[in-house]
């Protein structure tokens, strides 16, 4: 299935240990993106970064515009993962907190402030939302995700977009149909659940503003009344595969966040892929 031939997945700083037990069932150079919390300190992102690439996977380090109180806070994380061939692939977003600590107030100031060249950065990830933003108005979302594809194809970098986790199929496609129309040419990753608990799943949803109405929520392969049950993504990646137009869609791949559960996503991929 074309969907999982390139997947990636995403860890906190703390799950290294967690990786380092599923990266027997993983892929090799699977592209690992590691988060910018805020309760995570220097050492911590690029210890896992370290990780990442010790294990034979690509690192995907995140950088939060809004959480970067300085230039010099930048060219330092920037230079420590340099230092420790960590800068090839990074991840470019705004970030959590309503008013920039510093003085980079979302993801294209940090693609336009000429830094990650000096760096090493040779590639670059964005956001996107399929889906409505709590904070953001749906015409900003839109004219942010083309300033930035813009940004990148002027600079000449390479780049994809990550998307929020959406459960609706039919709103992904469409706003995929639409990123197309808009000229936004960069490969598409589509971010999805790996499986979990549907009360830990909804939690996450909520926590990303997703909405998830119990009509979405069947579509997807689960019930909104059955909280201590277990729900994957089968239902949901067979329907994008077969909605997928390459034509209209471009190209498009499948971003899984894991909640920690590395090695059962990754075996939950592996049977999933035979089944099919």
């Amino acid at each position: 299935m074309g969907l999982l031939d390139d997947f990636s997945m995403e860890m906190t700083g703390k799950d290294v240990a967690r990786l380092e037990a599923a990266a027997g069932v993983i892929p090799p150079g699977t592209r690992i993106h590691i988060t910018f919390l805020e309760h995570e300190d220097l050492r911590t992102r690029l210890n896992a970064a370290a990780a990442v690439k010790r294990l034979g996977f690509t690192p995907v380090p995140h950088i939060s515009a809004r959480r970067i109180r300085s230039k010099e806070m930048l060219e330092e994380f920037l230079g420590a993962l340099q230092a420790i061939g960590a800068t090839a692939n990074v991840f470019a977003v705004g970030g959590d907190p309503a008013e920039a600590m510093g003085p980079y107030e979302d993801s294209l100031a940090l693609i336009e402030s000429g830094l990650f060249p000096q760096f090493g950065v040779e590639h670059v990830s964005i956001a996107g939302h399929p889906d409505e933003h709590p904070d953001v108005p749906v015409d900003v979302l839109w004219s942010a995700l083309e300033s930035k594809s813009a940004a990148l194809a002027r600079l000449g970098v390479p780049g994809a977009v990550l998307t929020q986790v959406e459960f609706d199929v039919d709103r992904v496609l469409g706003w995929l149909a639409d990123v197309r129309r808009r000229g936004v040419e960069l490969p598409v990753r589509v971010g999805v659940p790996g499986p979990t608990s549907i009360k830990g799943l909804l939690g996450f949803a909520s926590r990303l503003g997703v909405s998830t109405s119990t009509t979405i929520a069947r579509k997807y392969g689960f019930s909104v009344t059955n909280l201590l049950g277990k729900a994957g993504p089968d239902t949901f990646i067979r329907d994008l595969e077969a909605g997928l137009d390459p034509a209209g869609h471009g190209q498009v791949g499948l971003h899984f966040y894991t909640f920690g559960g590395f090695k059962f996503t990754a075996e939950w991929i592996s049977e999933f892929r035979e089944d099919i």
